[in-house]
């Protein structure tokens, strides 16, 4: 997602760099150009669109997209763009939700910066979930069918307007300044908005898939460090992982309880933006002006306390130090956890037990939790999941994509052929990479692989060129693939699948697991997390 900036801007591409833009674009008849800009104007006569940004950004930010849009406005100061046929839909999803997250982020981190927030849903093949362009924010329009992943999602992305845009990491190695913080910043808006336990029941769902990462690389692994040793020529993309968003939230939330208070520490952050606002910054630069701010932590050598030491945290492998207390989410997630004992006896459930549970009365969240932790119990008896495809899947077809790519992943892990068409359905429908990847690499993990590649030819040219050769890294991993039967197939390059997903890089994923000694195709993807 970062490095593909530069295909169309000549510019230094290092993220210590921050631009003064202006630029113009012309288009054919029926086209609207938009960029990250925080003015814009329009020649009619000649086509002609003028671009200007009158804060600087890092390289990375700059973005422009052009396409048959239209808009309408959400708020005094927002406004969603879509292709006619989803405009209503997203108008619909969002209404007036965008201003009030401006409104609360605003009383917790101070002034919104960059003037507009305007929103662009582009199209399913777009091969990131979203991105925090300043003033324009990038969403992919296969977010619509999940209110609450999308609303997660829009939030994430308003927060980076103070953690990322306004004050932005230094170097690719400490991507958590952004991710981490702008992970924490959501979660203080969610808890705002929409209360503590929602609050805790979307982390308990992240931080379950952190350590499902670290089931499979391995506490050792060293791309579980919040400062990854970058060297040159590695992808950027490979370090946008849970550990850059999750371990990187750890570590806010411990300073947070250092702080002694939720507030005080909201003071901080608040301060900690005047500062640095318009800045590149470093780890130390956090750490230093957290130990400046407050002098009583500083003399008491928090940053030393054993197990917990801040240069544990940046450099040392393996799960978070600390973690946050989520039991004022024990109301929503504790029947998840009731209903999945149940079926992880190894027995069929009693019938009556189950009927207490009324899985059409859940949160989506609810539910993704309970088919999470039902995948990590893979294998199951096969009556077992006969049981689960009789009981929920016909309510899973009429839920959203996150609920049915981890339903149909069980069904794929535990060779499930009665709900096969199902997967086959599924990927014929959806061609964007959160919810293709984690399906093939589970056909592939399997004996379904030859599935698998049947579904890629007959799909492929609807499928974004870096997902083309995602997949077929997957697909083919020892050599090219081999020539369509319709149509050529691209070669693969080695280390040519940018990933702008930040938990879907399978290349790396299973060159880390094979070092790890365990299941090379399982993925590093198992929750949408937004850029």
């Amino acid at each position: 997602m970062y490095k593909n900036k530069i295909s169309r801007f000549v510019f230094h591409d290092h993220i210590f760099h921050h631009l003064d833009l202006d630029l113009p674009a012309q288009v054919p008849e029926g086209l609207t150009v938009l960029m990250s800009a925080s003015r814009s104007s329009y020649s009619k006569l000649d086509r002609v669109f003028q671009f200007s940004m009158e804060f600087p950004v890092p390289s990375y930010l700059v973005a422009l997209v052009a396409g048959e849009l239209q808009h309408v406005d959400i708020g005094p100061r927002s406004r969603v763009w879509a292709e006619p046929c989803l405009l209503s839909c997203a108008v619909k999803k969002l209404g007036g939700s965008v201003e009030r997250w401006l409104g609360v982020a605003e009383d917790l981190f101070g002034p919104y910066l960059w003037g507009r927030c305007d929103i662009v849903f582009l199209p399913p093949s777009f091969p990131i979930v979203a991105m925090e362009n300043p003033c324009l924010t990038f969403i992919i329009a296969s977010i619509l069918e999940s209110s609450e992943f999308l609303l997660i999602d829009v939030i994430h992305e308003i927060a980076h307007g103070w953690f990322g845009n306004a004050v932005t990491n230094a170097t690719w190695e400490e991507m958590w300044l952004s991710e981490g913080l702008a992970t924490y910043a959501q979660r203080r808006i969610t808890t705002e908005a929409y209360g503590e336990a929602f609050t805790c029941l979307e982390t308990v769902v992240r931080l379950d898939a952190l350590h499902r990462q670290l089931r499979l690389l391995g506490d050792n692994n060293p791309v579980s460090k919040l400062q990854v040793k970058f060297e040159p020529g590695v992808n950027p993309s490979t370090l946008m992982n849970l550990f850059t968003y999750e371990k990187g939230f750890c570590f806010v939330s411990y300073l947070s309880e250092l702080s002694g208070d939720v507030r005080r520490f909201d003071s901080f952050l608040k301060d900690y933006i005047s500062e640095f606002k318009f800045q590149s910054v470093v780890a130390q630069d956090l750490i230093a002006y957290f130990l400046r701010y407050f002098p009583d932590l500083q003399d008491a050598a928090v940053s030393q306390r054993e197990g917990l030491e801040f240069e544990r945290w940046m450099s040392g492998c393996g799960p978070p130090p600390f973690e946050p207390d989520l039991s004022a989410g024990g109301a929503l997630i504790g029947p998840v956890q009731e209903l999945c004992d149940l079926w992880k006896s190894g027995d069929t459930p009693d019938q009556q037990a189950l009927a207490t549970f009324d899985l059409s009365a859940w949160s989506t969240f609810q539910v993704v939790l309970f088919l999470d932790r039902m995948l990590d119990n893979s294998p199951l008896p096969h009556e077992v999941m006969a049981s689960l495809s009789a009981r929920y899947s016909s309510l899973f077809d009429g839920l959203n994509a996150e609920v049915q790519i981890r339903w149909l992943q069980m069904v794929v892990r535990n060779t499930f052929y009665p709900d096969l068409p199902r997967v086959r359905a599924f990927l014929h429908k959806h061609t964007s990479r959160m919810y293709t990847v984690p399906l093939y690499e589970d056909l592939v993990a399997g004996v379904m692989k030859c599935v698998a590649v049947e579904i890629f030819y007959q799909t492929q040219r609807r499928l974004h060129p870096n997902l083309r050769r995602t997949l077929q890294l997957i697909l083919f991993p020892s050599s090219s693939a081999p020539a369509n039967r319709s149509s050529p197939v691209p070669p693969i390059v080695a280390g040519s699948s940018p990933s702008g997903s930040p938990l879907q890089t399978p290349a790396a994923t299973a060159a880390a697991a094979a070092a790890a000694g365990t299941n090379a195709a399982m993925a590093l993807r198992d929750v949408n997390v937004s850029a």
